[in-house]
């Protein structure tokens, strides 16, 4: 057979194409490979910066919080709840413990109020004409997060939520501003965008979240790799109570002038007043 008359290769189809003939930059799986991790850090990193810099955030204030805790009226009835099964069965310390445990969140729940107050405050104060400045952003998620988020769409202004991918599923709280909602892979790119354009690290009541980006920010500052965030504990009781700072300093663990590298507040325009002082922002 001559070569004018030989049937021609055949044509990639859908049918027969192999995965190595999609382009990398469009090829799913590939691009989760063990050795394409470097790759996806770098995207993680980028995509959110370049996205806040098209809406224009010049910085931020990062606000930490337990997801368990309530707006007061809900956590009322998730304590009259627990009550009215602890009474049924008596004798189950499972229950009583669950109905101990929802009086203290409904104590704590005066904090969520606090929190929607302060980024209310905060919002209106520092986004106006335009700007973008001070703009909260927290770990998207429910109670705490939620409140802060909800307080910036009180005033129809933006707030950033960096949500996680996490075993159990978890969705966004639904007051973040569509577009400033990121979802993350990785802890650590996730931790650096809390940072990058952070004036301040406002840390409500919480659990091992709080603990672990409260305790990294602190360890930033108090080896020099950062000195332009200022750190303020919402409820003086609590942090006092969680945490023995002062057995730090008498066992030589930490300097007496660390304690400086934080601050208590207790209400909204404390924990602003703080903030604007620290940062020179004019405050009426």
């Amino acid at each position: 057979m001559s070569q004018e008359t030989r049937d021609p290769a055949p044509r990639p189809t859908s049918d027969n194409q192999s995965s190595s003939y999609i382009p990398a930059d469009k090829d799913t799986e590939f691009l989760q490979r063990d050795e394409l991790r470097p790759i996806r850090i770098g995207l993680e990193l980028l995509k959110p910066e370049l996205i806040q810099k098209e809406e224009q955030i010049e910085s931020t204030i990062v606000v930490f919080g337990s997801a368990r805790l309530h707006e007061p009226a809900v956590a009322k009835q998730a304590l009259q709840q627990a009550e009215a099964e602890a009474a049924r069965t008596r004798n189950d310390p499972a229950c009583r413990q669950k109905a101990a445990i929802a009086k203290r969140q409904l104590e704590l729940a005066a904090y969520y109020d606090v929190a929607r107050e302060f980024s209310r405050l905060v919002s209106s104060t520092c986004q106006i004409d335009g700007r973008c400045d001070y703009v909260v952003v927290t770990g998207g998620g429910p109670g705490i997060m939620e409140a802060a988020n909800r307080g910036a769409a009180d005033v129809q202004a933006k707030s950033i939520g960096l949500n996680i991918t996490l075993p159990h599923e978890q969705y966004p709280n639904p007051y973040i501003t569509p577009r400033l909602s990121f979802q993350f892979r990785y802890f650590a790119i996730r931790k650096m965008h809390f940072l990058i354009r952070a004036k301040a690290l406002v840390a409500f009541p919480g659990g091992f979240g709080t603990l672990d980006e409260l305790f990294e920010t602190l360890t930033l500052l108090q080896t020099g790799k950062t000195d332009k965030v200022i750190v303020v504990l919402v409820g003086r009781d609590f942090w006092e109570q969680l945490i023995n700072w002062q057995l730090l300093v008498d066992c030589g663990l930490i300097a007496q002038t660390d304690l400086d590298l934080f601050h208590y507040a207790e209400t909204a325009q404390e924990i602003w007043d703080l903030i604007a002082h620290h940062n020179g922002v004019p405050n009426p």
